[in-house]
């Protein structure tokens, strides 16, 4: 009897599936320290490389930037769609501002504690910029997990500036590889190659995503399944066309979610959670490969200095760079002191930290190395005192981490109707109200009410209590009248 010898892919798909599975199952216990769960990929990719217990000799800079760009791209996109579009309006300028001026800063500042470690200047501030942005999905799984949901002007510009702070850092390395590469000092003429990148990816971003808009309303596919095929697609055009202009593909991308996002589309919810799946698949994939990448015995030898970087970063160059950022915008301190506090590196500086190696810059190596250091270390430090400080400082308040139930429309063209969540809060006005006695738009109605681990008919003699969560089915005009009696409500 012959004996089955698994071949290359069959081997290479029980790896890919024990690392999908053992990354869901482990997600909860790593999840309950606060740490951001992306490190939680980190440290299973590291376990399975060469100096783990998995022995995978994995040393490919080139192919771990490729995968991790493609990873950015749906991450982004994931972002763009699920922020509305009046809120990127309202809290566009200090985000602007914290992206670009903060980020400049902040890269500035990094690299000044740099050289005084021993780097010249060039190489201290391509440092700097790999580890200047603020990675909103490190910031997010930590607030979920933490159960508590940030007020809305909070929320938002963090939300908003992680999104546009990317293309910042990613263009600030380029040029600054770049100028090493070549043996050059950093000239003026980076400023002009920072003007291009930002103004050509914004305009294809927001003619992709109105592009976009434009299609899926006319456009009637036959199978449900390749909505999110085509979206996806689109998301990759988006990047690839800015790219090859010479702009920034990522703020591209995050653009052209947004106006995308905003558009009443065929089969909305769905394509919303195939994005938010394709997205996490985006996460494990990259931060375990760059896991495999990383060598523990070198990022030991990075301690002294990576720590030392870490707490810079932390306690003296975000706040630095945040405060005079966003104070000119009426933020109160204790807000201010909570944004400055979240800056949460991810997977964009381990990612950026290829660039130099693929350019074969001298001391690239250790650049990633360190690179790989501050963003654990600091992610550990701040992400596990995220949840905490956010209700200490009373900008965020605890919610139940995943709703009891769910109603949602599945609709195969743009209605006129559409279904929200409303959550009665001790401030609404609609506390201790009867449904019959509460004045709902002429077109609305509540179609369930969720109490605890109760589904209640919606009879006009319930009265409301605080934590009771109502599904409506309302015109997007009513929304204004439901904010008034309920405040904030989810799409």
């Amino acid at each position: 009897m012959a004996v089955y010898e698994p071949n290359a892919t069959a081997l290479a798909l029980l790896v890919i599936g024990a690392f999908l599975v053992t990354s869901a199952l482990l997600s909860r216990l790593w999840a309950r320290s606060g740490v951001p769960l992306v490190l939680g990929f980190v440290a299973l990719g590291m376990a399975a490389g060469a100096e783990g217990i998995g022995r995978f000799v994995f040393d490919n800079y080139r192919l771990s930037f490729r995968i991790g760009t493609s990873a950015l791209v749906l991450i982004l996109f994931d972002a763009g769609l699920h922020t509305p579009r009046t809120t990127f309006r309202r809290y566009l300028a200090p985000s602007v501002v914290l992206a670009t001026i903060g980020v400049l800063g902040t890269a500035a500042m990094i690299g000044g504690a740099a050289h005084a470690l021993g780097f010249d200047w060039t190489t201290a501030f391509l440092l700097g910029a790999i580890v200047s942005s603020t990675d909103a999905a490190a910031v997010f799984s930590v607030l979920r997990v933490g159960g508590v949901e940030l007020h809305e002007r909070v929320g938002a510009l963090l939300e908003v500036e992680s999104g546009l702070n990317d293309p910042m850092a990613v263009i600030l390395t380029l040029g600054t590889t770049e100028a090493l590469a070549m043996g050059q000092t950093i000239k003026w003429t980076m400023a002009l190659f920072v003007g291009v990148q930002l103004g050509v990816g914004a305009a294809v971003g927001m003619a992709s995503g109105v592009g976009a808009r434009l299609l899926l309303k006319r456009l009637q596919l036959s199978v449900t399944g390749l909505y999110p095929v085509l979206t996806v697609g689109l998301a990759f055009v988006a990047f690839g066309v800015a790219s090859v202009l010479q702009g920034s593909g990522f703020l591209a991308v995050y653009l052209a979610g947004i106006v995308l996002g905003d558009a009443k589309l065929s089969y909305k919810a769905a394509l919303g959670r195939v994005h938010d799946f394709v997205a996490w698949l985006g996460q494990v994939a990259m931060f375990v490969v760059l896991g495999l990448l990383a060598s523990p015995a070198r990022i030991v030898q990075a301690a002294g200095p990576g720590l030392v970087l870490a707490f810079f970063v932390a306690f003296v160059a975000r706040p630095v760079a945040v405060i005079p950022c966003v104070l000119p915008f009426g933020f109160r301190a204790r807000e201010v002191l909570f944004v400055s506090w979240v800056g949460l590196k991810g997977a964009v500086p381990i990612v950026l930290a290829c660039i130099p190696v693929l350019a074969h810059v001298t001391a690239a190596t250790r650049i990633f190395d360190l690179v790989f250091f501050i963003v654990v270390v600091g992610a550990t430090i701040q992400g596990s005192t995220v949840s905490v400080l956010a209700r200490k400082l009373k900008v965020g308040r605890r919610v139940a981490p995943t709703r009891p139930a769910a109603l949602e429309i599945t609709a195969s063209r743009p209605l006129g109707h559409e279904l929200v969540v409303c959550e009665v809060n001790r401030a609404s006005a609609v506390c201790s109200a009867s449904l019959s006695d509460i004045p709902f738009p002429d077109d609305a109605a509540v179609m369930l009410v969720v109490r605890g681990a109760d589904l209640l008919a919606p009879r006009g003699h319930i009265v409301l209590e605080e934590g009771d969560i109502l599904h409506i089915f309302c015109r997007s005009s009513d929304l204004p009248m439901l904010n008034l009696l309920f405040g904030q409500h989810e799409s």
